[in-house]
This record gives structure tokens, C-alpha cells and sequence, in this order.
């Protein structure tokens, strides 16, 4: 009976924004309500339980997404971005160009939020695509299979960054282990992929051909664009490292890992962006602000939406219904792996968003990490990759990339949703196979 009524669930979230359009956060809310009593929760319970999870969700994101948000728009309004992009082209030349396009959506995505970084790539992508006679999707999908890893798989992305608190995981391993399995997930999917498309001719809209590009002295150089934009990483990095590879008692090791906590890493990234990507560039502080007062806007949702899910994941637990679903799937030979992947798979293909899906997934199978003793850092990105599989008709992705390049319905299924799958099914081997050596 628990597991029927998540079912239930499940399939009213489904209902709710894939059928009817109702906003996210107010459909994890209702489900939520509907999970916790439906379970037997007394109302006063369930509401406390809801405020509970919305709390322990929201209290290490907000930092986190909000600092990662102004880090993004700064990139993004410094033209540091652009210089990226055009740098690694210039460098690679026209017989490699998709292996630059793969590094400037990886480089890139880092730090921007998927639809913000697919808005400013694209008409660069159309660009190169007119200057150097290529076909549009073998220069086009290298990228945007970087793109689609980085908002899958790597913090400070908001589902990995909250799948990760959610987990207890450790944020600089799963970055790490999240780069190892990146790498062939985004070679496989992108460049290897689009080499198959041949039949298929995208032509962007006339309206994305000429975009707006910024003057050589209006960007910043490559070394500090570069720099800027992987600081959080950089810094997130050197502190797992320290801490696997420096004794206790030593005196620099406290400071390598305040110095690399997510929070104080953005926080750094930020101030840092503020002065190399403004300041330094003859923009006033009132200028700079207002671009990172700006940022915040585009965040306010996801953090809704993770809010909500936070409230059905703890709804779920303190009713006992993950617990029960823990208890069933613990006899199973099934590697726990596959079935969190599994899991994000089909609420993906349910409901089109993979934030939705992988945040969903994650309060499901969230007691599996205790009973089975399994990497919480692998099912992160176990979970993942599944919310990036089949993307469809109901996912607003799948539209950007029709309507940019063009495509038929078709077309798109036939490039774009492969491609994302391909990105979720070599996602899941990866993290299977590290498995063997973690």
C-alpha cells in the first residue's frame, strides 16, 4: 500500500505539470500533502514535516545557487564567455573544431545555469558553423552535450548541488568522480554522435544569425576569463586533494579546506569576478551590481522547485515510506545504482524536467545510501544521468533545440533526444565501473 500511494503520487506530478501546466513548486507541495496524508500523517505532521524539508533543503542552496547565479551572469556579461569560445576556436582550427566546442560548453557550463549558457553559445555556434561551412548539428551537439553534462551531473548546478546536500555526500568528490564520468559521456554523445547525423540539415532562424558579439577590446583576456570562470572548482578541488593527501595536524591544511567549502569557494569566485570581469574592465560598481542584482531573478524558480521537493522528500521519509521502499529493494540484486538511474529514468520520461526528475528520484531511494553502504557520491550521479535520459515532446529542452536549429519534430527526436540519451545510458556505465574501484 505505501508504495501504490507514491505511485499515486508520482503520477499526479506527472498530471499536474505535464498535463495541466501547474507551476512545480505548488504541484511538490500538493503531492506532498496528498503522500503524507494518504500515509496516515496527522495534517499538523505533514505540515511540519513539509516546513522541515523546505528548510534543510533551501538553508546551504541558497548560497550556493544564488553566489553560483551572479558568478554565471558576470561570465556571461564580461564577455568572458565569448572570449572562451573564440579562443579555443582560434586555437583548434576548422579540423578541430568540435573538441574546442566540447571545452567551451564544459569550460562554460561550469558556471552557467543550462538555459543561460544555450541562449549565449548557440548564435556563437551559427557563427562558426557559417564561417567554417560545417554542418550546423556536427558543430552544434559537441557543445551542447558538454552543456547538458555539466547541469546533469556537476555541482554547482542546482539538482546535483541539492541531490548532494540531500545525500550528505561529499561536494569535491562528487565533482571529481562527476569530471571522470563526464568525459566519455560527452565525447560519446558529442562528437562521436554527430558524426552519425549526416541526413539531417538544421538551419537556425534568421533571427539567431546575427547576434550580438562583442569587440576584441570589449571582452576580458582568455587567461583571466578562464581562470574566473573555474575558480570554484579550482578552489572545490584543491581541498578534496588536501584533505585525501595532507596529514590532520598540518596548519595549511585547515585553510586549504575553509578556503575550498562550496560556500566560501563561490563567495570567493564571486568577489574575484566582481573586481577581474568588472572593475578591472572600467565598469563602475553600481554597473557590476546591477548585473549580479539581475542574476538572481532567473534563480528564484529553481529554488522554488527545489524547495518543493525538499518538502515531498522529508514527507516521504517521516512517513516511512522510503524507509518501506528501502526495506523491498534491498533484497534485489540489482545494483542500487541502477536502480536510482532507473527511477530518475522514468520520472523523467514522465515529466520532462530533469530537475524535477533527478530531486524526485532523490527522496525516493535517498535510505538505499544507509542499507546498501553505497557511495553517496556515485548515486548522485547515478541519478543524474537518469534525469537527462529521453528527453521529449514534454521537456523544455528538447524545444529550445528544435525552435534554435530549426528542426522538425522528427529531426529532433532523432538528434537531440538520442543524443541526450546516449549522454544518460554512457553516464550509468561510468558510474558502474567506478564503482569497482571506490
Amino acid at each position: 500500500m505505501p508504495l501504490l500511494i507514491v505511485i499515486v503520487g508520482i503520477f499526479i506530478l506527472f498530471l499536474l505539470i505535464a498535463r495541466w501546466k501547474l507551476n512545480p513548486f505548488i504541484t511538490f507541495i500538493l503531492v506532498s500533502l496528498f503522500v503524507g496524508i494518504a500515509e496516515g500523517m496527522d495534517l499538523e505532521t505533514v505540515i511540519n514535516s513539509i516546513e522541515q524539508g523546505i528548510g534543510n533543503t533551501l538553508g546551504f542552496l541558497v548560497m550556493i545557487l544564488g553566489f553560483g547565479a551572479m558568478l554565471g551572469k558576470l561570465v556571461a556579461d564580461s564577455g568572458a564567455a565569448q572570449r572562451i569560445t573564440s579562443k579555443l576556436i582560434e586555437k583548434f582550427g576548422k579540423t578541430n573544431i568540435q573538441w574546442a566546442l566540447v571545452l567551451t560548453g564544459f569550460i562554460v557550463g561550469i558556471p552557467l545555469f543550462y538555459s543561460v549558457g544555450f541562449v549565449i553559445l548557440v548564435p556563437l555556434v551559427f557563427t562558426v558553423a557559417a564561417r567554417t561551412g560545417l554542418p550546423l548539428l556536427y558543430v552544434g551537439l559537441p557543445m551542447l552535450a558538454s552543456l547538458s553534462v555539466t547541469h546533469g551531473y556537476l555541482p554547482p548546478h542546482p539538482a546535483p548541488t541539492a541531490i548532494t546536500v540531500m545525500f550528505d555526500a561529499d561536494m569535491g568528490k562528487t565533482l571529481i568522480y562527476g569530471i571522470i564520468v563526464a568525459i566519455p559521456a560527452i565525447v560519446i554523445a558529442g562528437p562521436f554522435f554527430s558524426r552519425t547525423l549526416k541526413n539531417i540539415h538544421a538551419s537556425p532562424l534568421k533571427e539567431f544569425v546575427n547576434p550580438k558579439i562583442l569587440s576584441d577590446d570589449e571582452m576580458p583576456g582568455m587567461g583571466i576569463s578562464v581562470l574566473t570562470a573555474l575558480l570554484p572548482i579550482l578552489l572545490i578541488g584543491l581541498a578534496t586533494i588536501a584533505d585525501l593527501l595532507i596529514v590532520q595536524d598540518f596548519v595549511l591544511k585547515k585553510i586549504i579546506l575553509f578556503l575550498g567549502n562550496p560556500v566560501i569557494a563561490m563567495l570567493i569566485s564571486v568577489l574575484v569576478a566582481i573586481y577581474t570581469l568588472g572593475l578591472a574592465r572600467g565598469k563602475k560598481m553600481k554597473e557590476v551590481m546591477d548585473s549580479v542584482g539581475s542574476s538572481i531573478s532567473g534563480i528564484t524558480m529553481v529554488l522554488l522547485i527545489i524547495a518543493g521537493a525538499g518538502a515531498l522528500k522529508q514527507v516521504l521519509i517521516d512517513s516511512g515510506v522510503s524507509q518501506y521502499i528501502a526495506d523491498l529493494l534491498q533484497g534485489s540484486s540489482l545494483s542500487p545504482l541502477f536502480l536510482a538511474w532507473l527511477i530518475a529514468t522514468v520520472i523523467r520520461v514522465s515529466v520532462g524536467s530533469a530537475t524535477v526528475a533527478g530531486l524526485t528520484a532523490a527522496g525516493i531511494v535517498m535510505p538505499m545510501i544507509e542499507t546498501t553502504g553505497v557511495s553517496p557520491e556515485l548515486m548522485v550521479l547515478a541519478i543524474g544521468s537518469g534525469s537527462l535520459m529521453l528527453s521529449h515532446v514534454n521537456d523544455s529542452g528538447f524545444w529550445l533545440f528544435k525552435e534554435y536549429f530549426n528542426l522538425s519534430v522528427k529531426d529532433t527526436l532523432k538528434s537531440w533526444t538520442l543524443m541526450e540519451t546516449t549522454v544518460g545510458v554512457v553516464g550509468l556505465f561510468g558510474v558502474l565501473i567506478l564503482n569497482q574501484f571506490i
